[in-house]
């Protein structure tokens, strides 16, 4: 069932023009992405077991090619493409939004952007957020990759990446797959590694973000850098 057989007055589009996108529900949000259902099944139903299936907008969102490939309904490549592209649009919109800006003004920005690119890896991952002295994003980079749990991080490259980019500060982010987001001893060490080694080269940590599925931790904001 296509969202055009759907009574006017349920169909998600219409809604939105009538009442902003904020009215809408996660599935009417994607039933307008998707357009059509399948046989005996609505769009709406159809998105609906989506985000079931995948936990939600951003696991759906950051769901492998080869797992979407699976799903019926999803087989084509441009209902794919489309699903890619809106998590692509909210990165770069952060993005944007983390230039302009000194990044403190907006921490829940840093979150929701460092979110987006980390929290659904299945690995860890390390990666830097390089700013400008006035404390705006030059850049975001994933350094190193590791296992589920545990990356090995050199200090060294770090440096080498800071002064590149010619940063004054930087923001240090990690996931953990495990879903869990305080910090460890080990977390702890290296970020007091990380800023003994910068702070040669005159470049400041101003955060280690911790990143897990749908969760965010700011070590500065808990007092343990």
């Amino acid at each position: 069932m296509a969202l055009k057989d759907i009574p006017i007055d349920a169909r998600p589009r219409e809604k939105l023009i009538a009442r902003g996108p904020g009215a809408l529900s996660d599935a009417e949000l994607l039933a307008l992405l998707l357009r059509t259902g399948l046989a005996g099944k609505s769009v709406l139903q159809l998105a609906q077991e989506l985000l079931q299936r995948f936990a939600g907008l951003r696991g759906l969102l950051n769901a492998r090619l080869e797992d979407l490939k699976q799903v019926k309904g999803l087989g084509g490549t441009a209902k794919r493409a489309e699903l890619a592209a809106v998590l692509e649009l909210a990165r770069r919109a952060l993005a944007e939004q983390l230039r302009a800006r000194e990044v403190f003004e907006s921490p829940g920005a840093v979150k929701d952007y460092l979110q987006l690119h980390l929290a659904d890896k299945a690995h860890e991952v390390f990666a830097v957020l390089f700013l400008d002295s006035q404390h705006r994003l030059i850049a975001m980079e994933e350094l190193f990759r590791g296992t589920l749990t545990q990356t090995s991080v050199y200090p060294r490259e770090v440096v080498l990446h800071a002064l590149r980019h010619q940063a004054a500060a930087l923001v240090l982010a990690h996931n953990h797959p495990s879903g869990a987001v305080q910090p460890s001893r080990a977390d702890e060490a290296l970020t007091q590694t990380l800023k003994s080694a910068l702070a040669l080269v005159d470049v400041r940590v101003l955060d280690h973000v911790i990143v897990g599925p749908g969760q965010a931790l700011s070590m500065a904001e808990k007092g343990l850098l």
